[in-house]
């Protein structure tokens, strides 16, 4: 599994237009079989700051697999409005540290 990270920066007047997007490029997420899940969060004490984090079931099953797909054009589709607006997308390994209650 790999985890994605993509950082941006969504002034005030944007931000129903991006969470809106999202809902619409979720739907290519969820039929996508190398999506295992995926969340958007909105900092609080900067809210301009969102991040998306979208576990893969592999880095190749992201780059190969989601983005060969019909479901990837859907994707870019709805979010591309919004690509200015990246600070950083990166692909994560999780490490054994972790805590569960």
């Amino acid at each position: 599994m790999i985890v994605e990270y993509i950082r941006y920066k969504i002034e005030n007047e944007r931000q129903k237009e991006f969470e809106d997007a999202y809902k619409k490029a979720a739907e290519s997420l969820e039929v996508s079989p190398h999506c295992l899940q995926y969340e958007l969060s909105h900092c609080v004490e900067e809210p301009n700051n969102y991040i998306l984090r979208i576990e893969w079931d592999s880095e190749e099953g992201h780059l190969k697999g989601f983005r060969a797909s019909p479901e990837f054009q859907t994707f870019l589709e709805a979010v591309r409005p919004f690509f200015n607006n990246i600070e950083e997308m990166r692909h994560y390994e999780l490490t054994r540290i972790k805590g569960e209650k």
